[in-house]
């Protein structure tokens, strides 16, 4: 599925990295009033300024132009439309109910999640196997599908490939 509208605006920011960029999603989606049917996503802006940038997808016109002016008088630059294709989505409809241990089936039909995929699987995993969210929940849009990639765990479930609390690079340096 794709974003059910094309009224989506990008934030450009100065965020190097995804925790911040979540965060600072999250603030900006709590002021626009984004309802359960929006989507915000994380985009990696891989130019001469490497950088996360973040687009909202709203239901309307009105809505967009609304948040547009919303944001530009905070100060962000903000432009019409998606840097890309292939965002990672924060917030997406069913993405609040996506907590604890859920069969796959459940968060298909639950969210706007279309497929999750099993790292080094050829197929679909069975709906009723059990998938750990550990409450992160970042499936990324794939050729206008909603993809969660997964990876197997311990105990027989799968959980999200991105973990929540990543170790950084280095962090032994």
């Amino acid at each position: 599925m794709t974003p059910p509208t094309p009224h989506v605006l990008t934030v450009d920011t100065a965020t190097k990295d995804l925790r911040t960029a979540d965060h600072l999603l999250r603030e900006l989606a709590a002021g626009l009033a984004l309802t359960e049917r929006g989507f915000g996503c994380t985009h990696l802006v891989r130019d001469g300024r490497p950088r996360v940038a973040l687009s909202f997808a709203l239901e309307s016109a009105a809505a967009r132009d609304t948040a547009r002016d919303r944001l530009t008088a905070q100060g962000h630059q903000v432009a019409d439309g998606a840097p890309d294709a292939h965002g990672r989505a924060v917030l997406f409809p069913g993405a609040a109910a996506l907590t604890g241990v859920l069969p796959v089936g459940e968060i298909l039909a639950a969210s706007a999640i279309d497929a999750v995929t099993v790292l080094g699987t050829p197929g679909a995993p069975d709906p009723g196997t059990p998938l750990d969210t550990r409450g992160h929940v970042r499936p990324q849009w794939r050729d206008g599908r909603l993809v969660l990639a997964a990876q197997p765990a311990a105990g027989g479930v799968l959980v999200p490939f991105e973990h929540p609390d990543p170790t950084p690079c280095c962090a032994d340096h």
